[in-house]
């Protein structure tokens, strides 16, 4: 009996979405913060061990943390404080955010859409700073990868189209 443990590799390729606007950068954060509930990833953990089913986890989810937009900021990474020490003048921040409502749709066909939940996406000011851009990798194209059942390609379609609205709400102009 071998006590190795084994791996397989999958290639898979994820499809990069870049969204620009004319918007100002303060003004597509303010946006974004207007249309999303914010608080610690933990604080969400946290609520099962204080309720005792699905039904009042997802009541009190949706009552205490979900924005407008149906997502939740977990975490921002503001790489505009420290890349300025490198030459880099631009504003910058990464920001993680998702809904575990939305995120048991794919994860209950497949863990491994654990990877790529929540979800990431980087503002980042214009060089001229009159403008913004909004990058991230479109949910399916990680969580559907050849080979998930048509469950999990529908349910990261669907939080793909979720993202989508969001960023055309953020950044219109």
């Amino acid at each position: 009996m071998s006590t190795k443990a084994s791996s397989v590799a999958r290639p898979f390729e994820g499809l990069r979405i870049e969204a620009e606007t004319p918007v100002d950068f303060d003004t597509v954060m303010k946006r974004l913060h207007d249309l999303t509930g914010r608080v610690p990833v933990s604080e969400v953990i946290g609520v099962a061990s204080q309720v005792k089913d699905a039904a009042a986890y997802e009541r009190e989810i949706e009552a205490r943390f979900v924005g407008k937009s149906g997502f939740i900021v977990f975490a921002e990474v503001d790489h505009g404080g420290w890349i300025q020490l490198y030459g880099i003048q631009r504003r910058t921040i990464r920001v993680i955010l998702g809904n575990p409502l939305i995120a048991i749709t794919m994860l209950k066909h497949d863990l491994a859409a654990g990877l790529f939940a929540p979800v990431e996406m980087l503002v980042t000011a214009s060089e001229d700073g009159t403008g913004t851009q909004i990058i991230y990798v479109q949910p399916s194209s990680l969580m559907s990868v050849p080979g998930a059942s048509p469950e999990l390609r529908q349910a990261a379609e669907g939080l793909d189209d979720k993202l989508s609205r969001l960023v055309t709400d953020i950044t219109r102009h």
